[in-house]
């Protein structure tokens, strides 16, 4: 079968949940390579932002948030929204405040009703879901029809680029069009850079999709 994405593919058995999740926990106290802030400037805030619009009393949901840095960027753009920030890793929400609403899970298995959110963003999370296909699956599930997804993450192009742990899996940007497809009637995405003056070198890549 043809390998789709950057990275070995690993099975997601519970050991190798147990070890990601023990990772992220660690991970938390490393606030130079997992910060809490983030500058409300760079693309990757904007291009959410933009294609969400206005978010007055809809929900939201961050999914695999880390310390909810772009959920606070994103209730302060819009208080009248009800953002909720998912993540692994308990240690990682201890970040995550009111009227922020935490909760734990995992993106294979996400603890929320189908249809529950008006729109849903994943910035450099599905990277580490190992299934793939499985929390694309459930990204849209949980999106009514009508709602909007950004997906923003690295392009399997560029696989090898940085260093990264054995279960991280990158992918290609018309291999995720197409998982999206499945779920969703409009898909897009395009290369994305930090900064609007600076060209994209190719290595993230923004998906967007409404259901």
């Amino acid at each position: 079968m043809r390998r789709l994405f950057g990275g070995k593919t690993p099975a997601l058995t519970a050991d190798l949940q147990q070890r990601i999740r023990r990772s992220f926990e660690e991970s938390a106290a490393d606030e130079e390579h997992f910060p809490s802030t983030i500058d409300p400037r760079i693309l990757h805030v904007r291009v959410i932002l933009q294609t969400f619009g206005d978010l007055a009393g809809k929900r939201v949901l961050d999914a695999g948030c880390g310390k909810g840095r772009f959920a606070r960027v994103l209730l302060g753009e819009h208080p009248a929204a009800r953002i909720h920030a998912m993540d692994i890793a308990m240690a990682m929400l201890r970040f995550v405040e009111a009227p922020l609403m935490p909760c734990a899970g995992s993106l294979t298995a996400l603890p929320y009703a189908t249809g529950a959110f008006d729109a849903l963003y994943a910035t450099e999370s599905l990277e580490h879901a190992v299934d793939i296909s499985g929390a694309v699956a459930e990204l849209c599930r949980v999106v009514k029809p009508g709602g909007r997804i950004v997906i923003i993450d690295k392009n399997k192009d560029h696989w090898g680029r940085l260093e990264t742990p054995e279960w991280e899996r990158w992918f290609g940007q018309k291999e995720l069009e197409g998982l999206l497809r499945r779920h969703c009637g409009k898909v897009e995405s395009r290369p994305i850079s930090y900064w609007e003056d600076v060209d994209p070198d190719g290595l993230f890549l923004v998906w967007l999709a409404e259901r």
